[in-house]
């Protein structure tokens, strides 16, 4: 049997290529990047590589890679999401990779050992970064000092459970359950003595973090670019961890007897409009404690919060809805995140927009939605009606926000070129021989 030819030096062999798109493929999914783009991307990598006929098949638990018709194929699972500063790494290959920048070697290198990287500010910065994103929220969510007081004592056990949940397979499939549970018996327990108002909505915060709505919408913006097994999947997995999260909020509540009236979607107006600024501004370093993201992107993301913010606060006053707000919140999160990529293509784009996710809430409301419905139907008809309202508007927000930074990139690029191509002609004009200046 004839040995196999070695590579020239500089051109990696297909099995190589084919190994390395793989990996990018599956850690661009583990970031949270919907299928359709992951499918984009490593395409557009794949033809800088020289490898014009891939093919790739991605979805949330894997992918599925071959070079070309008929040439072998391999898959790679997904094991896991990735942090913000993973995230950002993967960015980093995938741009050197399409300018000539990163070699095919390094970048397997790279991919390789992405989930070997340790966290920025280890445990301690999990820890801070949990308790200035739960206070974040509740100054947003529920603007009261009992309600932030309850979300820092709470966060800790939210984060001291994340990180036991993920080195057993039996706790990670009752974590949503038994964080809501720990987390509802306090909430219902301390508004039961008046310590906290509006219990139902005060126990949001600390479990903010964990709440599928990324998920949710993911799944609504991938049905609607067609990739229908990705976005069913998303959407059922999503409504089922919220499920999970409902039943340990309610056997809370049927626990302690917990009285209708304390199932209301009730808002707190103890804080001033000061209270939203401090939130945003706690929420970006918390967010940048927890998922570790670089310092340099820090402002950056604390630029797309603001917009995100900003926008769904002209939206609720314009309209005296969420559902727009939430709308208006979605597209200046995904064209702020989309133009600063475009600007700066170095600028990881998920990774400034995803932490608007946690902003803009819409698992939260599924929670509150899902727990009264199982405990007291009448008060669940609104917030499920707002639920689904606010997570179809910021689907549909998604999708025009980045089709309109697309569109604004096309409509410069041709500006340009017709400005250049004028300039030239001006110049061929002006230089025709004899011709006077």
């Amino acid at each position: 049997m004839p040995h196999e030819q070695a590579a020239p030096t500089g051109a990696p062999d297909e099995r190589q290529t084919r190994r390395l798109l793989a990996y990018l493929a599956a850690a661009l999914v583990a970031g949270g990047m919907p299928v359709h783009e992951v499918e984009a991307d490593v395409r557009r990598c794949a033809r800088a590589l020289g490898q014009s006929g891939c093919q790739l098949s991605a979805l949330p638990t894997g992918v599925v890679l071959s070079l070309g018709y008929g040439s072998p194929a391999t898959f790679e699972a997904v094991e896991g999401s990735l942090r913000l500063d993973q995230s950002a790494e993967v960015n980093a290959i995938q741009r050197g990779l399409e300018d000539g920048s990163v070699t095919a070697t390094e970048a397997l290198e790279r991919l390789v050992t992405l989930r070997a990287r340790p966290h920025r500010y280890d445990v301690p910065g999990m820890y801070a970064g949990g308790a200035l994103v739960a206070a974040g929220i509740a100054l947003i969510l529920q603007p009261s000092p009992r309600s932030v007081l309850f979300a820092l004592l709470c966060s800790p056990l939210v984060v001291a459970l994340m990180r036991v949940s993920g080195r057993h397979r039996l706790l990670t499939i009752l974590f949503p359950s038994v964080a809501a549970f720990l987390v509802s018996v306090l909430a219902f327990w301390a508004g039961e003595h008046g310590w906290v108002p509006g219990p139902l909505r005060s126990l949001l915060p600390p479990l903010a973090v964990l709440l599928p709505g990324a998920l949710i919408v993911t799944g609504l913006s991938e049905l609607a670019a067609g990739a229908m097994v990705a976005g069913t999947s998303r959407l059922v997995f999503g409504a089922s961890q919220l499920v999970l999260f409902g039943l340990g909020a309610g056997a809370a509540a049927v626990l302690l007897r917990v009285p209708p009236d304390m199932l209301a979607n009730e808002r707190s107006h103890e804080l001033g409009w000061w209270a939203a600024l401090l939130g945003l501004l706690l929420l970006t370093i918390g967010i940048s404690l927890m998922e570790a993201v670089p310092p340099r992107l820090v402002p950056w993301v604390l630029l797309i919060l603001a917009a995100t913010f900003s926008s769904q606060v002209v939206g609720q006053t314009l309209v005296p809805s969420p559902w727009f707000g939430a709308f208006l919140g979605a597209v200046a999160a995904s064209f702020g995140a989309s133009a600063v990529e475009l600007l700066r293509p170095r600028l990881p784009r998920l990774v400034v927009f995803l932490p608007s996710f946690w902003l803009l809430v819409p698992g939260s409301l599924g929670l509150m939605s899902v727990t009264q419905l199982g405990l007291d139907t009448p008060f669940a008809a609104d917030t499920i009606a707002l639920s689904v309202g606010v997570i179809c508007a910021i689907a549909v927000g998604l999708v025009v926000g980045s089709s309109i930074a697309r569109g604004a990139w096309f409509v410069g690029r041709a500006s340009r070129y017709q400005l250049r191509r004028g300039a030239d002609r001006w110049d061929r004009v002006s230089h025709r021989p004899g011709r006077s200046r």
